[in-house]
Formats: C-alpha cells, sequence, structure tokens
C-alpha cells in the first residue's frame, strides 16, 4: 500500500469516440486485475478515511481497497458486498468526483485513488469467476411488500432477503430496475447489469410481479392484509416544467420521457412511440446528469446538432464533470449563461428558445453564487426538438391515500427517523421521499429502512 508516488492515478479506458457514437454500450472499459491491483495500491489507508464519510452508504472503502491490493479477491468482493445492494453498478453510475474520490485524501496533489473503478473491478471479476451475493438460506416466514423496483426498493429487497424475510415485489413497468433501467442509458449502464442484479433477488426467493400497479392491478387492501410491512420505494418520475409561453408545444419534451421511449425501443419494442431525433436541431435545457443523458443520447440517435442550454458557468453545472467532458467529445455544444425567456413557437410547434444572458453573483457568506439574468439581452437559439431536463419531484399516486401515508406540500413522502410513514405498517425511503437524488442515497435509504424493519419486526 501507499504507492500514491509509485503508480499515478489512472482512469478506465473509453472506446473511441467515433465507435462509441454508434451505439449504446457502455462508453467505459473496467479494470484488469494488474491495473485494478495497481490503483488500490495508491490507497494511504487513513486512520479517518474520508472516502468512507463521503460515501451515502458508508462503505469499507480503504478495507476492500487493501484486499484487492493484495490480491484477496473473495475477502474484497464480501466486504465490497456488506454494506452496498449492488456495489458494481454504482461503480460505474455514483459522481465519484463529489462522493467518495472528491473526499479522499490524495486529491490535494497526487490524485484520488480510483474508487468506482476498482469497486465495479471487483465485483465484475468476482461474477466472471462465479461468485454470488449470499443471502438467508431458509426463510423465517415473515412477509414485505416493497412497491417499486428502482434503487431504494431493490436494496431494501436485498438486505430484507439477507435476513430470511420474503419479499414481493410490485412494480409496474415491464421490467424492473426503475430508474436504472430506464432512466439512465446504456453508454452509462449495461443493462444486463440490472438484470443480474433482479435475477439474484428473484433466484433468493423473491416473487416479483411485473405490469402490476398498485390501486389499480392490486389494492392497497390486499397488501396491508396480506404483508407484516410495506416499503415504498417509487421514486420521483414527475418532469418540472418552466412555466413559459409555448412549452406546452408538440416538439418539447420531458426528458424521462425522452430517455425511456429510446430505452424501451432499444430493448426491442417495436410497438414504443418513442421521440425521433435523426436529423434534428435538438435543444437540451438543464445542467445535470440528466441533461448530459439527453444530450448524449441525441448524437447517438443522429440529431443534425445538440446544444446544451445552462442558466449558469461550467463550473456550477451541478453534473458529474466527467459526463460534461464525454458529451464535449461525442459533439455536444454547450452554451452556459443563459435563461430560457419563452419558446417561441409556429402553430402547434416550437421553432426557438428566446434566452436572456446570465452573470454569476459575487459569492455570498456560504460560497454560493446567485444568477442575475441581464435585461435587454435577449435573442434566440433555434431548435426542431427542445428537451427540458429541469429535475423532478414525487408524483403522488391515489393509493397513498388509501393506505394513510400523508406526503409534504412538494410530494414529499412524510417517514421518521425509522422510515415509518403517517402509516406505522408503511416504510420509505429514496426520491420519493427526498426528491430527486443520487442512486446511491435512495440505496441508503432502501438499506436502511430494511435495517429498521428487521429491528421493528424482530
Amino acid at each position: 500500500m501507499l504507492n500514491f508516488t509509485k503508480f499515478e492515478r489512472i482512469n478506465p479506458e473509453k472506446r473511441d469516440v467515433l465507435q462509441r457514437l454508434k451505439d449504446f454500450n457502455e462508453v467505459y472499459e473496467v479494470f484488469g486485475q494488474q491495473r485494478g491491483k495497481e490503483q488500490s495500491d495508491r490507497c494511504m489507508q487513513c486512520g479517518d478515511p474520508y472516502c468512507h464519510t463521503g460515501c451515502p452508504l458508508h462503505n469499507y472503502i480503504p478495507a476492500w481497497l487493501k484486499q484487492t491490493a493484495t490480491k484477496n479477491l473473495d475477502f474484497a468482493f464480501a466486504l465490497s458486498n456488506e454494506t452496498s445492494p449492488f456495489p458494481e453498478i454504482l461503480g460505474r453510475i455514483c459522481p465519484q468526483d463529489v462522493l467518495c474520490e472528491g473526499a479522499c485524501s490524495l486529491n490535494t496533489g497526487h490524485g484520488a485513488v480510483s474508487i468506482g473503478a476498482v469497486e465495479t473491478h471487483i465485483n465484475e471479476t468476482a461474477f466472471e469467476m462465479g461468485m454470488k451475493p449470499k443471502f438467508a438460506s431458509k426463510s423465517n416466514g415473515r412477509k414485505i411488500a416493497v412497491i417499486g423496483s428502482g434503487p431504494a426498493g431493490i436494496s431494501a429487497a436485498t438486505f430484507l432477503l439477507r435476513k430470511g424475510f420474503e419479499v414481493d415485489m410490485y412494480e409496474r413497468e415491464d421490467r424492473a430496475g426503475g430508474l436504472l433501467t430506464y432512466g439512465i442509458p446504456g453508454f452509462k449502464l449495461d443493462k444486463d447489469a440490472v438484470a443480474r442484479r433482479i435475477d439474484w433477488l428473484v433466484e433468493a426467493g423473491m416473487n416479483l410481479h411485473l405490469n402490476t400497479e398498485v390501486g389499480k392491478d392490486i389494492s392497497v387492501n390486499e397488501l396491508e392484509n396480506e404483508y407484516e410491512a410495506i416499503f415504498l420505494g417509487i421514486g420521483a418520475t414527475k418532469g418540472n416544467y418552466l412555466g413559459l409561453d409555448g412549452e406546452d408545444s408538440s416538439n418539447v419534451h420531458l426528458a424521462m420521457d425522452f430517455l425511456t421511449g429510446i430505452q424501451k425501443r432499444n430493448f426491442g419494442n417495436k410497438d414504443v412511440d418513442f421521440i425521433n431525433v435523426k436529423d434534428k436541431n435538438v435543444v437540451v435545457i438543464g445542467g445535470g446528469d440528466t441533461a448530459m443523458d439527453c444530450v448524449r443520447t441525441s448524437v447517438r440517435e443522429g440529431a443534425a446538432s445538440v446544444k446544451c442550454l445552462y442558466r449558469r458557468d461550467e463550473v456550477n453545472m451541478p453534473g458529474s464533470k466527467k459526463e460534461v467532458v464525454n458529451a464535449k467529445e461525442e459533439g455536444v455544444e454547450y452554451v452556459f449563461n443563459v435563461s430560457p425567456k419563452s419558446i417561441k413557437t409556429e402553430g402547434d410547434k416550437a421553432v426557438a428558445v428566446e434566452l436572456l444572458t446570465t452573470t454569476m453573483s459575487e459569492p455570498d457568506d456560504s460560497g454560493r453564487q446567485r444568477v442575475v439574468i441581464n435585461d435587454g439581452t435577449e435573442y434566440l437559439v433555434e431548435a426542431d426538438i427542445i428537451i427540458l431536463a429541469l429535475g423532478f419531484k414525487p408524483a403522488v399516486p391515489e393509493f397513498l391515500k388509501d393506505l394513510g401515508v400523508e406526503t409534504n406540500n412538494w410530494g414529499g413522502i412524510i417517514k421518521d427517523s425509522s422510515f415509518r410513514t403517517t402509516n406505522t405498517k408503511v416504510y420509505s425511503g429514496g426520491d420519493c421521499v427526498r426528491g430527486a437524488d443520487l442512486a446511491v442515497t435512495a440505496a441508503a435509504d432502501g438499506r436502511d429502512a430494511a435495517r429498521k424493519m428487521i429491528e421493528i419486526l424482530g
């Protein structure tokens, strides 16, 4: 260990940009054994590891880095899976630059340890060798319903199954995975990786009910009568609008509608009415990871041009920095410091976005800069397709009322420190409680809610 002066930080290799634009396959290669060992060997084994506290799951990062460096893959795999429900997925999609790697002590001069890449390497290598995550061999006879199969739902199911609970998972879509399946494009996350985790849960005894909408295909009364507890992991899927003139035009779309339609098409669904951007001038409004997913999907779909409009400067973009770099490599044009004023239309179609330029204020006491709109700076950016990637809020399903589950003024499910909602038999976590956040925070909520259910139910 401590070889950070001997080995420089290395990121996973990327496929050639001209090749990767031809498909939706993953961009990054998985570390081989030697590269994984060398990068793990850079860890300083801090007495108070900031990477551990910087991770929402509080993964045992230095411990599994040490085991990887010493070629003890079995132990590294066990440690990696101890705290995380799907480390090989989070190794791919987490914004490590602002979480574990952002907190790494080596960041000040030598470059952070490549934590995410090693995390993926450990698990994919273990899988190739036939290793699998472990679950309880016997049922304890206690039954839990999990509603929603996204990151929070998968996580809750994983930790419940480990303790012998019987789990039934209800998903209204035709495939499980939620955001992991339909919200994150394949070039960031291979869908086989998601399906593999779901398959292992089913193999461990989980009953998966697809195309099953609670309140419609199964009543909440049935759920309350049949199960000792219910976990709600229904996410935050309702896209935000700007409230601008013209945004109800037929060629203005929400990000999730765009991404989901393309993914269903990629799965071979010939009936899906996906949003076709081929040979179109596409404008995406927003600066987070979902906006990056939309622009990078658009270039793969053969758009004539792709512009990303963001009201702040590049330094203040909320998305992962590597996604911005990847998008630039792939031909996306960024327009920073602009604020949409209106959407210009001809008939029922949008033809341009009217913009005002912005500047950033001096930092306040917290270091945050405000966006200042510059009056009288209007200009137009023409567009054939406009995609709004402005974040998400919870969609409040009717069945919550029937369950006696209350929400706050923005639609988030109210829960206590034990993840219990206003119906003490119902627990909840993830984006439907927090609002739109990261997959890793949803995974942490699902795990911690499962632990509380296990503690309370005994």
